[in-house]
């Protein structure tokens, strides 16, 4: 077997991507999608990621978490894949895209690419964090000197604990400043902390701000793999014209043979 792949990073979250509008990739090998994240045996990455034909957008997104299995929207792999997009000559610089969560708005620009997300009309605040669905599900807490934290048996603790086999996505949240909150997640699917987010991140604004810690309409969200920007309006019925927007690069390009 033999194939040509890109290799992307957004803010430090990795994938692997593959031109799959001839079909070339068997998707429903998840041993193989996993042999490609695996950082020790093969490419290494936090997902896979197709881009495939469609019928009523530019291109669609098809996402696999590095276990292999089929995974809800990713917000990252979302800048990136435009920026593929571009590359292969799918686009120019403005696409709307079908995902797994449904049609998606992005533009590409000199220092990175602007993805509308999905609205958020549910945000649940309880006691002690807060819980909300970006395209993914997403628990956000406040936490206290977050460069020492243990995010990765936190994290593993709260997304099976608290949500059972079918998990989800664990920001643990510190304020820099006013504008500035800095963010470390812990998602499922790779199960372990990575070093960006974009659902989470995005999950992290809507969630600062319904809680009323943030009073304006955008933040930077600083990551371990670099700062992104949420911006929204606020409204009645929730959250919508939601934007994430920062860098997608990248890294290589290869050829898969096995």
């Amino acid at each position: 077997m033999s194939f040509p792949f890109y290799k992307y990073q957004g803010t430090g979250n990795d994938f692997v991507m593959i031109d799959n509008r001839l079909q070339i990739f068997p998707k429903e090998d998840t041993k193989l999608i996993a042999l490609l994240c695996d950082r020790k045996f093969g490419v290494g990455a936090d997902g896979l990621i197709l881009l495939e034909e469609a019928i009523t957008a530019d291109f669609k997104m098809v996402y696999y978490n590095a276990d292999g299995n089929e995974s809800t929207m990713c917000g990252n792999g979302g800048r990136c894949i435009v920026d593929f997009a571009k590359r292969l000559g799918v686009i120019d610089n403005k696409t709307q895209f079908m995902a797994i969560d449904g049609l998606h708005d992005a533009v590409v620009k000199e220092d990175g690419v602007s993805l509308k997300m999905i609205d958020v009309d549910t945000v649940k605040v309880s006691e002690n964090y807060t819980f909300l669905n970006t395209g993914s599900p997403h628990h956000v807490q406040l936490v206290e000197k977050l460069d020492d934290f243990d995010v990765y048996t936190q994290g593993k603790a709260i997304r099976h604990d608290i949500y059972g086999a079918e998990g989800a996505n664990v920001n643990f949240v510190a304020q820099v400043s006013e504008k500035i909150y800095q963010v470390r997640t812990y998602e499922r699917g790779v199960e372990d902390e990575t070093l960006s987010c974009g659902t989470g991140v995005t999950a992290v604004a809507i969630a600062l701000h319904k809680m009323g810690a943030l009073k304006e309409s955008q933040v930077s969200l600083v990551t371990p793999g670099g700062t992104l920007l949420v911006r929204f309006d606020a409204n009645e019925n929730g959250y919508s014209n939601i934007f994430l927007e920062g860098p997608a690069t990248l890294v290589y390009k290869g050829v898969w043979e096995q």
